[in-house]
């Protein structure tokens, strides 16, 4: 695995860009595939946006200011990418965005690709009636382990917001599960 520092510079030289993108696709597809998965929640789309994610980083990586690490600024452009997505799709479906991921949240259980038990099955469905501001915390925090200074750096969020909205999202959660326990 390279170093963030030495595959940017790669990136940004138009002799190594090609193989050093393929080596980026590699270190980081798995991951940003899952983050924008867990927004989106269909694989088709998230495949889609992924692609278009890595294509906007191939023609943007020059505008890369390095003010913050690589993945940071990869995750907001899949984050924007997701976001951007979700909100066209639901215009298109005129309904709001919480509607829409409700709806998506409840094919679930149809989709070939989910692999999850009942348990991860009504996480995903309690997780889709949240605000997107706090699913995305949410997902990113519990799912990805990210610190909430890297959260910070990808929504361009306090970390004192961060924390507030994890901590509305979480007790959302329990209440969502417990009710559907009882």
């Amino acid at each position: 695995m390279i170093d963030e520092t030495t595959l940017v510079s790669q990136l940004k030289n138009s002799k190594t860009k090609e193989q050093a993108f393929r080596v980026l696709i590699n270190q980081y597809k798995e991951r940003l595939y899952w983050h924008v998965r867990k927004i989106v929640i269909s694989h088709d789309d998230a495949d889609d946006i992924l692609q278009n994610t890595f294509i906007k980083i191939f023609k943007n990586i020059n505008k890369f200011n390095e003010q913050s690490k690589l993945y940071s600024w990869m995750y907001r452009i899949a984050t924007n990418e997701s976001i951007t997505f979700i909100n066209k799709r639901a215009k298109e479906r005129s309904v709001d965005i919480s509607e829409y991921h409700e709806k998506l949240a409840s094919t679930l259980e149809s989709d070939d690709f989910f692999s999850g038990d009942e348990i991860q099955l009504i996480l995903q469905k309690a997780i889709a009636t949240l605000p997107q501001k706090q699913q995305l915390v949410f997902n990113m925090k519990y799912f990805d382990e990210l610190k909430y200074n890297e959260i910070s750096e990808i929504l361009e969020t306090s970390v004192g917001a961060l924390k507030a909205s994890y901590f509305h999202a979480v007790k959302k959660i329990e209440k969502y599960i417990n009710s559907e326990a009882n």
